[in-house]
């Protein structure tokens, strides 16, 4: 079988064959690559739940939610 040309499948295309197609590294470093959002942002790990950075975080992502609504 050959490899299906992953500039042109769609999303949800391109999910069904990494899940049939899971060694095929090359793939999930494309569909990864293509796919993330340049805008996610990345939370260093906490420090338990008494960490005040975690409980600013959250508030923001609580704002950030209703202002969206």
């Amino acid at each position: 079988m050959s490899k299906p040309n992953f500039a042109t499948i769609t999303r949800s295309e391109f999910r069904q064959y990494i899940l049939e197609h899971r060694e095929d590294d090359e793939a999930v470093s494309i569909y990864v690559e293509r796919f993330r959002d340049p805008n996610a942002k990345v939370y260093p790990p906490n420090k338990g739940l008494n960490d005040p950075d975690l409980a600013t975080a959250l508030r923001e992502r609580l704002e950030q939610r209703r202002n969206q609504a």
